[in-house]
């Protein structure tokens, strides 16, 4: 696995203990900055260092890969830079961007709040897509996401890559009329069984303005208790290749694990952390977070594979694996690490290390 670029140098370990000095340096010190020229962050690097360890953790190229896109909000307490008012979710915040592809973290982007969700997404997709195509040339790329992505920009940049996209659509007036046969269809179901019912239908629609060409949608005409529930998504699959049902429930609304993901990130590993004056230096806390959202997932992917806790969320881990009484003695040849006797995960623990070992070996 390639060195973490933000380090001084690739044999440098200790950048932890130099957060503050890396927040406080210029993107491009001169000899005037000699207090905090101490830790450049190229983000460029950074970022390619996402990708290249999704890559390497794959030993063949698979037939076929999602990317998950999602904004979510970082809540401030203070005038940081970039701080603005979301009317959405109603506090000052800044607005980071997420590109997942499963539990592998590609993209964390710190953005200010007054801009729209989607913005910058084409952009981070273009590098991500190069770079894994750089590597597996053949393989198929399908771009998910909610509403909020559901853009001509970033639509038409996918069509012209050859690549696939399912996107929530904001229902409207027009698109409820359109299956309104289908509403009264659940509606009559629900009555007859008393459970939620759905029907689903499949059909092309074309906008008054925003979209440049007709596209398939699919809607899922939903009846609950508390009445109806319409749902719209567009995608650029066509209907030989997956029908009206599958592609929203099982292709479309497993999107929302990534949502687990950002919330392992933003809740357990402190990506919130983000009260330093500057956008960059914020940007920089993010990149800590997002590297230690790599470890665990290391961890989880390699180390707890085949034990009970082989999908235990990061907080789990911490608590049971990392946050343990330990006495450590460091001799000429050996490091000892001594675990209470009560202990109750010690087996568990153990098993970890045995699963290091072999794929360190393997890899």
């Amino acid at each position: 696995m390639s060195a973490p670029m933000f380090l001084k140098s690739p044999n440098s370990l200790g950048f932890l203990g130099h957060v503050r000095s890396s927040e406080l340096t210029p993107a491009e010190p001169t000899e005037t900055d000699k207090r905090y020229k101490k830790i450049i962050m190229k983000e460029d690097q950074i970022d390619r260092l996402f990708v290249d360890v999704f890559l390497q953790a794959h030993a063949e190229a698979p037939e076929e890969i999602i990317l998950d896109v999602d904004a979510t909000d970082d809540p401030l307490h203070g005038n940081q830079e970039g701080r603005f008012f979301h009317g959405y979710y109603m506090n000052y915040c800044y607005l980071p961007l997420y590109i997942f592809c499963g539990e592998f973290l590609l993209c964390a982007r710190l953005r200010p709040s007054n801009i729209d969700a989607s913005e910058g997404t084409v952009e981070e997709l273009e590098r991500i897509v190069e770079q894994i195509r750089d590597s597996w040339p053949e393989v198929k790329i399908i771009v998910r996401g909610d509403s909020g992505f559901c853009r001509e920009k970033i639509m038409g940049w996918c069509k012209a890559q050859e690549i696939d996209y399912v996107f929530g659509l904001a229902k409207n007036e027009r698109l409820k009329a359109i299956i309104d046969r289908e509403l009264q269809q659940a509606q009559r179901l629900y009555e007859e069984t008393n459970k939620p019912a759905r029907v689903y239908k499949d059909f092309y629609y074309e906008t008054l303005k925003s979209w440049s060409r007709k596209r398939r949608v699919v809607a899922k005409a939903e009846y609950l208790d508390k009445g109806r529930n319409p749902r719209f998504v567009v995608t650029s699959i066509n209907k030989q290749r997956m029908d009206a049902r599958t592609v929203y429930e099982n292709l479309y609304c497993g999107r929302g694990d990534m949502e687990n993901r950002i919330k392992e990130q933003q809740l357990w590993l402190f990506a919130d952390r983000t009260s330093a004056g500057k956008i960059r230096a914020n940007q920089l806390r993010l990149y800590f977070s997002s590297v230690a959202y790599l470890l665990m997932q290391a961890l989880r992917r390699l180390g707890l594979k085949g034990t009970k806790m082989a999908t235990a969320q990061c907080n789990t881990i911490r608590l049971k694996l990392f946050k343990i009484g330990a006495q450590v003695k460091i001799s000429v040849r050996k490091v000892w690490l001594s675990l209470a006797s009560g202990y109750p995960y010690l087996e568990l623990f153990h098993q970890v290390y045995r699963n290091l070992q072999v794929a360190t070996f393997r890899y």
